[in-house]
């Protein structure tokens, strides 16, 4: 592939030489356009795990409530609340309300906490396992796929990046999964402990007396936090599936991947980010529109099912566009990889991709 300027970022005038035997998948004097095109098309072509990523979350969600729900009927019978207000409440009013009555009887609310915790930690392992599967296929289809970004697109050409299987997906899930839960344990306890120290600033602001300035401050600051914890996240997930690597050594390769790639990174972060904000908007708009039509007589009728129908599009759009972002990510890794290869530590951040750690 003849020499360009790379896309996203670089100095100007910089000049890549790919010559190493790792085709690169988007041509370097390319901008990102071609990069999340990419990951669009390597999501569609193994469109299997889609569906896989969507019931596990759907999974994972429905065993969350399953302590919640259970709490109410433990509130109304220790507490003697009343369980159809309860229910009438969103969940999240729900499990604040149910921790508030419960504040009274210690021993109970630590009873409900474990169970809640309990079903955290082993339906976030369930999900580990299948992501561990998700990310190994779209690895395979991003590198074995060819250049599928190219118009014209034709059915044979998104055949070849469909590397989907039923063997494949669960040899590649057993085979990752104990650094994935290694990882995703990892970042639980981050979360916890972000967590913690946000409800403590909070607390001590409040005690200050600063209800709105500061609070508003450091919460941003700790969405701000949780975000690049979790895009950090995600890329340590593609290198360990990329370079069948440990969990040290893919942290290493994205601190060096991030230095080396940081507007690419955040481009392509940036624009999934809008994407899924536009997607939230309009899904909040539709809700507010079957709502309306759901007091008019004989046309109410359809709107729980179309509910469901919108439930169902919205949580597959945006796996859509989460594992769309994978590709670009991968996209992106496998150039860098390339580079890193041909042009040595001195171009590369003083980092060699080391296939034996």
């Amino acid at each position: 592939m003849a020499a360009g300027e790379r896309p996203c970022d670089g100095p100007a005038g910089a000049r890549v030489k790919n010559t190493v035997s790792i085709d690169a998948p988007v041509p370097l004097q390319q901008p990102l356009k071609p990069v999340l095109k990419r990951g669009a098309l390597i999501a569609v072509a193994n469109w299997q795990v889609i569906l896989i990523q969507w019931t596990a979350d759907s999974l994972f969600k429905l065993l969350l409530a399953t302590p919640i729900v259970g709490g109410v009927f433990l509130v109304a019978l220790v507490v003697g609340a009343e369980p159809g207000e309860l229910v009438n409440l969103q969940w999240r009013e729900m499990a604040a309300t149910i921790v508030g009555l419960l504040l009274s009887h210690p021993m109970v609310l630590t009873a409900f906490l474990l169970s809640v915790a309990v079903v955290a930690v082993g339906g976030s392992l369930f999900v580990f396992l299948v992501k561990a599967g998700t990310v190994a296929v779209l690895v395979r289809g991003e590198r074995e796929g060819g250049v599928v970004e190219e118009p014209p697109l034709h059915l044979d050409t998104l055949r070849r990046a469909a590397k989907f299987s039923p063997e494949f997906y669960i040899e590649s899930a057993r085979s990752l999964y104990p650094r994935y839960a290694r990882l995703g344990l990892g970042l639980m306890a981050v979360y916890l402990a972000s967590g913690s120290g946000y409800l403590a600033l909070v607390f001590a602001i409040g005690l200050a007396g600063d209800r709105w300035g500061m609070a508003a401050l450091v919460t941003a600051g700790f969405v701000a936090w949780i975000a690049l914890v979790n895009l950090l996240y995600l890329l340590v997930q593609i290198v360990i599936a990329a370079d069948d690597s440990n969990v040290s050594a893919a942290l290493r390769r994205v601190s060096a991947f991030m230095r080396h790639e940081p507007r690419c990174i955040s481009a392509v972060f940036l624009v999934v980010l809008v994407l899924v904000v536009v997607a939230t908007g309009v899904s909040l708009m539709a809700t507010a529109a079957l709502g309306l039509i759901a007091f008019v007589p004989f046309v109410g009728l359809a709107v729980l099912p179309l509910q469901l129908l919108a439930w169902l599009f919205r949580g597959l759009v945006f796996q859509y566009l989460g594992l769309t972002s994978i590709g670009a990510y991968l996209t992106l890794y496998r150039r860098f990889a390339a580079t890193v290869a041909d042009t040595g530590p001195a171009r590369a951040g003083r980092y060699v991709l080391d296939p034996s750690s």
